[in-house]
């Protein structure tokens, strides 16, 4: 693993078009459509091996549910996943899979569901994740405060790096996200989360750094569209210039979309940084 590079050329001077393209990940991978497919294949068949904790309301809305995937090991670390799809697509179900990793190594799994904008502001949505965490803080199960590690994949990416400010929350592991909200409001992504200027300010991890003992982890894939490496380059900047110590990394040969395959697989490069953000021994 390395560090990312800044990639060159500057959002503010590209036309709404242009900037709504350097960050359409979906069209800039090819096999996107059957990777999002073989996840909910993969995930339905984790689901049904593991159903005794699915589908746990943590508010009044539809999509306010967690599934659970415990791994057995006493007083176990839990990892939670909060998905992507840039806020207005995807489901928690849909990635399952991501537990099959962590879970080998002795971590419980919370896959987080909210509801999607438009149906949602973003204001709504973050606090949709924060009432989640409270939720699993509440699900102690007679035992001390467990370690919780908070991550997620590009719209997820974000939120996991927004809940870091939160006292829910020991650790994060961001993965390919959007840090900074003010480039998405010129994109055709907004003609559906209508983000405010209050929003951009409150909402932009890289403007809600403040110095942290919590261990944070940003990666990125080396194939990944230069507006994505460009944030997560940025956002380790701010995290280190507040003085906090990171892990930044970019995994050789991966796009958005493949850089998912080192969470499912147990010897892959997230699940070990997600052992190693809980607390566990690889």
């Amino acid at each position: 693993m390395s560090g990312p590079t800044p990639p060159s050329g500057d959002w503010r001077r590209m036309d709404r078009k242009t900037l709504t393209r350097a960050y359409d990940n979906t069209g800039a991978v090819a096999d996107s459509a059957a990777r999002l497919s073989g996840w909910r294949t993969r995930s339905a068949a984790f689901r049904a091996l593991h159903p005794h904790a699915l589908d746990l309301a943590y508010g009044p809305a539809e999509r306010n549910r967690i599934d659970l995937f415990r791994s057995g090991a006493e007083d176990a670390p839990l990892l939670v996943f909060i998905h992507g799809g840039y806020w207005i697509r995807n489901t928690r179900q849909d990635f399952a899979c991501m537990a099959e990793g962590p879970s080998r190594h002795g971590l419980d799994v919370g896959l987080v569901g909210y509801t999607l904008a438009p149906e949602a502001s973003l204001t709504e949505i973050a606090a949709e994740i924060r009432a989640a965490l409270v939720f699993l803080r509440g699900l102690q199960e007679g035992r001390g405060r467990r370690r919780l590690v908070v991550s997620g994949w590009s719209a997820g990416g974000h939120l996991a790096a927004l809940a870091m400010v939160w006292p829910e929350v020991d650790a994060g592991l961001a993965i390919s996200g959007v840090f900074d909200l003010e480039p998405i409001r010129h994109t055709e992504l907004d003609d559906r989360l209508h983000l405010t200027q209050a929003e951009i300010e409150a909402l932009s991890p890289i403007r809600q750094v403040t110095h942290s003992d919590k261990p944070l982890a940003i990666v990125c894939g080396s194939n990944e569209l230069p507006e994505l490496r460009r944030h997560s380059a940025d956002y380790d900047d701010a995290w280190r210039c507040a003085g906090n110590a990171s892990t930044v990394a970019e995994l050789p040969g991966h796009d958005h979309f493949s850089i998912l395959d080192e969470l499912i697989r147990p010897d892959g490069a997230l699940t070990a940084l997600a052992v190693k953000l809980a607390g566990t021994s690889p």
